[in-house]
């Protein structure tokens, strides 16, 4: 059994930071592309960062300078650092991986249970 936990969220002026982390843990064989979707209210889940499990970002445009995504393989951990947040920033934030579990299994999606980041004007 394979479970991503994320923490991190909270209530932050507009122009404030907070950092996301997300770590998996349970049966785990190796982690592939580990990454963050949020979904605002009302609003269908989107991408926000990615990363891959050499290291290689990539970053929705409405993020791109004020996001950074980088991730902790020896702890199964990816982070998400947001910086000059604005109030259109406000969504549940949630982790996603790509995880096999077992050596003859295959790879499978993983979902953490959401973090909520509000931003206030």
């Amino acid at each position: 059994q394979v479970q991503l936990v994320e923490s991190g969220g909270d209530l932050v002026q507009a122009g404030g930071s907070l950092r996301l982390s997300c770590a998996a843990s349970g049966s785990i064989v190796s982690i592939g592309n580990m990454g963050w979707y949020r979904q605002p209210p009302g609003k269908q889940r989107e991408l926000v960062a990615q990363i891959s499990s050499g290291g290689s970002p990539n970053y929705a445009d409405s993020v791109k300078g004020r996001f950074t995504i980088s991730r902790d393989n020896a702890k199964n951990t990816v982070y998400l650092q947001m910086n000059s947040l604005k109030p259109e920033d406000t969504a549940v934030y949630y982790c996603n991986s790509i995880i096999k579990s077992t050596a003859w299994g295959p790879r499978m999606n993983y979902w953490g249970q959401g973090t909520q980041v509000t931003v206030s004007s």
